[in-house]
């Protein structure tokens, strides 16, 4: 679920409209319940969406409620159009790096309107895949509104009274404000609101140094910003690996951000038009003015106006109490995606609706607990992680090898070649029975989609060449040459490249 509402998307043009007649239709009329539904979800981003439609399909009888925008963050004001302007920004960083590659490109301009529009238009195009016709089509009730609890098997939706056998809570999360003094009066960006932007902020601020900070910046420079990352915290993608960081991060800087990271009692105010960020450091004031600042510090579950109480669902840090199946409180209601999860990332939400399906309606009993969550940050280069981090206490169990990419062919060829590849293997013990349990696997570079590791073991499978897999078999190599016991026993891995 979005919280996005139906008079946030700006500009109004054709492509907000087609949008909203897909995803919120202003003249839809929710339909008359026809009896008790096997299943009720409320919340129709991608957990609440994939819950839905995968229950349909099994012959369930099923509705789906939504407040805002269906497609939730995800399309709406998250992954599609942030991956959408990232490819722009990628382009325009091509383009100044033409002449390495023996192309003579004289001049070129960012026309950030152009690019802004480009990304209204993607998220249109995209949208009737998570809109009202195909959702119906799929056998899914669609009710626009407010789903309320009336009792264990009730829910509210305007004059409709939906009774049901399971319900899931999907709601989703919300980018958290943070208390800063005079945030209020800066009228910030949330990612719920970049998007709306027409003219390119010749200036930016960006409140916390994690994921969406990371992307947004690199975007918002190559397209022309002058970025500052701003974070209470002293590292940069606190939760990831150092070294990985720390090599993004230096890709950043090469784009023009700035970081000012560890501040001391931050705090806004404004001057007129300008937007003005404070801090203390080495005992002194310093304050910087911007056009605009983007926060970008977290995420807060959205459990509210849904009457929880009524049902005996309760809620903590993480959203909604559930245990490892899934299972709220009360027996007949479960939850999935950011509204429960630690692991707030789309694909997160699709495995756990997936889970949901068959705890809510059949006699599985499948673990939220299992599974093994990967994630990525697409600035470039990407970070992507699975599995522990050498650094944690589970970490320090294994052996940590390292791989550069400076004789992988193909990096060199895409000059691409200070790249690492890291592996958390386990330690050669005596008398140790080999263990093939994969643990965790990290991994950076800017082809992340290209370069993952075929599911067969790599000497057994025949790569093209050149092609950056080839580092990933070659480490293989590296950790059979350390140790026959911990040839097969990879627990973590990482790569990263500067271009």
């Amino acid at each position: 679920m979005s919280t996005t509402d139906t008079n946030s998307l700006w500009p109004q043009d054709q492509h907000n409209l087609e949008l909203l007649s897909q995803v919120h239709p202003p003249d839809y009329v929710n339909p008359t319940p026809q009896g008790r539904y096997n299943l009720v979800v409320i919340g129709g981003g991608t957990a609440g969406l994939v819950t839905a439609v995968g229950a349909s399909t099994l012959g369930a009888e099923v509705a789906l409620i939504e407040k805002n925008l269906l497609g939730g963050d995800c399309l709406n004001v998250g992954c599609v159009p942030s991956k959408a302007l990232l490819r722009s920004a990628r382009a325009a960083h091509q383009i100044k790096r033409a002449k390495e590659f023996g192309l003579n490109v004289p001049s070129y301009d960012v026309d950030f309107s152009s690019v802004m529009e480009r990304v209204r238009k993607l998220r249109a195009l995209i949208s009737p895949v998570d809109g009202v016709k195909s959702l119906t089509e799929k056998g899914v009730d669609v009710y626009l509104g407010t789903g309320k609890f009336v009792d264990s098997s009730t829910i509210e939706v305007g004059d409709r009274k939906l009774t049901f056998a399971r319900a899931v809570i999907a709601t989703g999360s919300r980018p958290t404000l943070p208390n800063i003094p005079g945030i209020e009066e800066i009228e910030p960006l949330t990612n719920e609101t970049l998007f709306n932007l027409t003219e390119l902020p010749k200036r930016l601020a960006i409140i916390g140094a994690g994921p969406v900070g990371a992307e947004m910046a690199q975007a918002f420079a190559r397209l022309g910003s002058v970025v500052t990352i701003f974070d209470t915290q002293n590292r940069f993608l606190p939760n990831e690996d150092r070294d990985a960081s720390n090599i993004v991060k230096t890709s950043l800087q090469q784009d023009g951000v700035t970081f000012s990271l560890g501040v001391k009692n931050l705090r806004f105010s404004r001057n007129g038009n300008e937007k003005i960020v404070s801090y203390d450091a080495n005992g002194q004031t310093i304050s910087s003015p911007f056009d605009q600042i983007l926060i970008a510090a977290g995420r807060t579950p959205n459990v509210e106006h849904m009457n929880l109480d009524k049902v005996h669902v309760e809620v903590n840090s993480d959203g909604i109490k559930v245990n490892s199946q899934l299972r709220t409180t009360n027996p007949h209601i479960f939850a999935c995606g950011d509204v429960c999860s630690k692991f707030k990332y789309t694909h997160a939400a699709d495995a756990l609706a997936r889970i949901v399906i068959g705890n809510s309606l059949f006699f599985s009993t499948a673990k939220a607990s299992d599974l093994n969550i990967p994630w990525a940050i697409y600035t470039d280069p990407e970070l992507a992680h699975v599995g522990v981090y050498s650094d944690s206490e589970e970490g320090k169990e294994y052996q940590t090898i390292r791989l550069d990419l400076e004789h992988v062919d193909r990096a060199i060829l895409e000059r691409s070649t200070r790249r690492l590849h890291q592996n958390l293997t386990r330690p050669p013990w005596p008398n140790q029975r080999r263990d093939n349990r994969r643990l965790s696997r990290r991994r950076t570079n800017r082809r992340n989609r290209r370069s993952h590791e075929p599911q067969r073991e790599p000497e057994q499978t025949r790569l093209g060449h050149p092609s950056l897999p080839h580092a990933i078999r070659d480490n293989k190599k590296v950790r059979r040459s350390l140790s026959p016991h911990s040839a097969n026993s990879c627990h973590s891995q990482t790569s990263i490249e500067i271009p």
